[in-house]
């Protein structure tokens, strides 16, 4: 099997990333962002027989040595970048610095697919951060034991419109919904932010509508759900997630589920666009 360069950022996701490619017989070289992976993916490295290399954010041409050196010829990037450190908090070195000098927008899709291009430039090809993780992505119809309200369903109906528009600007990819009423977008502070910052401008009863972006990319910035997400969800007292089938990444599998049968949740994977289904 060939080898697999894994460029980890926050949360699970590189976890999975990782236990998915060494169970279908990959070796894995991972590259972990110092200020961004966790610490305990050292061990999970090491219990799986990967290498792994700290790399600060923004040692673009640091990271592309390591896997070169590895022999990496593919590479997938699995977990959270904070979108306002991206562009605020690092200090490039001359590789990453001479991608945003060119860059046409200062947006996490022109950065990463920059970053991509300059990848494949030195014999790395990027891909789907889902490679190995298909079993997670999320199917089509209800999800949960509960099924959403008719009230619930008008306001994932609404919603779509306004999720998919900004989805489609780069802008976020979640919405908080109520009473056919935009309640909160998400910009760059992340989902679990802009579900409790919904909470706190209309109270319980919202819902919130994930997509994915029109012409999702799947080798980065994947939507991506788990049991964090109903926490927040709880906590602000919403009542249900609409996401989008096979575009959405549920990194807690079927725990993610309980926890949202045991919150009243109800949870619906929204078919692609044409798509037959029940």
């Amino acid at each position: 099997m060939a080898r697999i360069g894994l460029i980890a950022g926050n949360g699970r996701f590189p976890f999975l990333a990782l236990q998915g490619a060494r169970s279908l017989g990959h070796d894995v070289t991972v590259v972990a962002v110092k200020e961004e992976a966790f610490p305990e993916l050292e061990s999970a490295a090491r219990d799986a027989g990967a290498d792994l290399h700290w790399v600060s954010l923004g040692h673009l041409g640091k990271c592309i040595k390591v896997l070169k050196q590895a022999g990496a010829r593919q590479a997938i990037m699995a977990g959270q970048v904070k979108h306002a450190k991206i562009f605020s908090g690092i200090i490039p070195d001359l590789t990453l610095l001479s991608v945003l000098t060119k860059l046409k927008a200062r947006n996490t899709d022109a950065l990463i697919s920059a970053v991509a291009e300059v990848l494949r430039d030195q014999g790395i090809e990027l891909l789907d951060s889902t490679a190995f993780l298909d079993p997670l992505l999320a199917r089509t119809g209800t999800l949960s034991r509960r099924p959403p309200s008719p009230d619930e369903l008008t306001d994932f109906a609404f919603g779509y419109r306004m999720a998919d528009a900004i989805a489609a600007l780069d802008i976020g990819q979640t919405i908080v919904v109520k009473d056919k009423a935009v309640v909160a977008v998400e910009a760059m502070e992340g989902t679990d932010d802009v579900i409790r910052r919904g909470g706190e401008i209309a109270g319980a009863g919202t819902r919130v509508v994930k997509v994915a972006k029109p012409n999702q990319d799947m080798r980065f910035d994947v939507p991506v759900v788990g049991i964090a997400t109903i926490d927040a969800m709880r906590a602000a007292g919403t009542t249900a997630l609409s996401i989008d089938a096979g575009k959405t990444l549920v990194i807690d599998g079927d725990r993610f589920f309980a926890a949202a049968d045991a919150a009243q949740i109800a949870v619906v994977g929204r078919p692609a666009p044409g798509a037959n289904h029940e």
